[in-house]
């Protein structure tokens, strides 16, 4: 695991594995493919496998699978 190797302050590239993430190229955070939010490295505990994006919390993960057609459209 090289979760954290390096010491770059801007977005890192990340591969996304079951329960792990890789660091491909260092950096501090990574930013949410749902709202935008940067999320440090420290922080990260959502994401996707299938889609290799991250997610700030557990409600931009829902909202991922939703737009994805996963789930069906909470009201």
């Amino acid at each position: 695991m090289n979760r954290f190797e390096g010491h770059g302050s801007g977005e890192a590239k990340i591969r996304y594995l079951d329960a792990d993430f890789q660091v491909i190229s260092p950096g501090s955070h990574v930013r949410c493919a749902i709202t935008g939010e940067l999320i440090p490295l420290d922080e990260l505990k959502y994401w996707s496998v299938a889609r290799q994006e991250p997610y700030v919390d557990v409600r931009a993960s829902v909202a991922a699978d939703e737009r994805a057609g996963i789930l069906p459209t909470q009201k």
